[in-house]
């Protein structure tokens, strides 16, 4: 039985990749502080980023489709007098239109160099840490966006490479046009598609892994379990998890998370986060939070330990492809 509460130091900074960045063991999700996640206060978002920076979280997660562009903005003006203590990931790739909705994707090298002088403008810096493919285009071959992407590199307008949402075979062909540092992929207690042969990849590869929405895009709170839990201009509305008979069946999974986290003492958002840590010291999760108390409740997550026990109990209640629904509407854009 789960006895211990949060204790001790937290876990050690943790390293993208082969010879890649060192990074706080979690990362901060800025999305939702400029779209997606219902209403947001740049204020509070400000205090949070800084917050973090304070508490030692290095990594802060944006792209150049959240907002559109705002995101990124909103980033280079929390940094801008603390640029040595942070590490800034930024994607390119899903194209939005007028009305804010992503029409296409984009690979094209000179789609790539122009994504890169747009980011670094409105972040402020000159050099973005990370720059990840934020989606594989299918209509242009890996390799030619991968080829204008080392270009960035060698050019030091990026430091290091990233690619999300790729297939282990996609991520082979990458990587040998130029070293990867990281992939990025939905990963939590209930997305568990990275362990169908993703992470085994990348760990022969020597690459790093972020999993981003580690909470299940809020689901492994506990704090949704009806969808009037969502305001209305909520994203989460589209996805098929948050449907009505959807999510009366994922809330009864994660109440059986929330049990063992009582028995604990902590939060089920810890405990969720503590297993996605536990899965590697490879492994960096960056859970969204738009104010401090949220963001400190994640934090705490690094400094507890889960045992061999803990985990099966995890795994029990929580089993691959325990979750009802698709992670997304249409999954064809994931994976490639």
């Amino acid at each position: 039985m789960m006895t211990h509460t949060i204790e001790g130091a937290p876990a050690p900074h943790r390293t993208l990749g082969r010879g890649g960045p060192r990074v706080s063991p979690l990362g901060l999700g800025c999305m939702g502080m400029s779209q997606f996640y219902g209403p947001w206060d740049d204020g509070d978002s400000l205090r949070t980023i800084h917050h973090a920076l304070d508490l030692g979280v290095n990594l802060l997660d944006t792209a150049d489709m959240y907002g559109p562009y705002t995101n990124e903005e909103l980033i280079g003006r929390a940094v801008r007098h603390r640029r040595d203590e942070v590490l800034i990931a930024t994607k390119f790739g899903n194209v939005k239109g007028p009305d804010g909705r992503v029409v296409g994707v984009n690979g094209r090298p000179e789609y790539v160099r122009a994504s890169c002088e747009g980011s670094l403008r409105r972040l402020g810096v000159d050099v973005i840490d990370v720059y990840c493919q934020h989606r594989v285009d299918p209509s242009v071959p890996v390799e030619e966006t991968w080829g204008a992407l080392a270009e960035l590199v060698r050019a030091g307008k990026v430091r290091h490479l990233a690619i999300s949402e790729a297939s282990p075979g996609t991520v082979r062909r990458a990587h040998a046009v130029h070293p990867m540092a990281a992939v990025q992929t939905e990963y939590s207690l209930v997305s568990r598609d990275p362990e169908d042969g993703l992470l085994a990849t990348l760990r022969a590869l020597g690459i790093g892994f972020i999993a981003y929405a580690p909470l299940g895009r809020g689901l492994l709170t506990g704090r949704i379990t009806v969808t009037d839990d969502l305001t209305d201009d909520d994203f989460r509305r589209t996805l098929p998890r948050f449907q009505p008979g959807n999510l009366a069946r994922n809330a009864r999974l994660v109440e059986r998370i929330a049990r063992l986290a009582r028995e604990r003492g902590v939060t089920p958002a810890q405990l969720a986060l503590a297993w996605v840590l536990a899965q590697g010291d490879d492994v960096v999760p960056i859970p969204g939070a738009k104010n401090r108390a949220r963001l400190a409740e994640n934090v705490a997550a690094t400094r507890l330990r889960l045992s061999a026990e803990d985990r099966a109990l995890l795994d029990a209640a929580a089993p691959p492809g325990s979750a009802a629904g698709d992670r997304y509407p249409d999954m064809s854009g994931v994976g490639r």
